[in-house]
């Protein structure tokens, strides 16, 4: 099964402007993902680096 990892910008992305089509479209390119990973599709990659940087 393919693994994804997924930083803090994709994990963002619904919060910024979507006004500008680049952001929107990558907003949901995120949600399609998220949406595969739900599913068990894809099986996401966590790392304590995504864990420091929220910290």
């Amino acid at each position: 099964m393919l693994r994804v990892y997924l930083d803090n910008c994709v994990f963002n992305r619904p919060f910024d402007d979507q006004s500008q089509i680049r952001i929107k479209l990558e907003t949901e390119a995120k949600f399609y993902i998220q949406a595969l990973i739900k599913q068990r599709q894809l099986v996401l990659i966590w790392s304590y680096i995504l864990e420091l940087e929220n910290a």
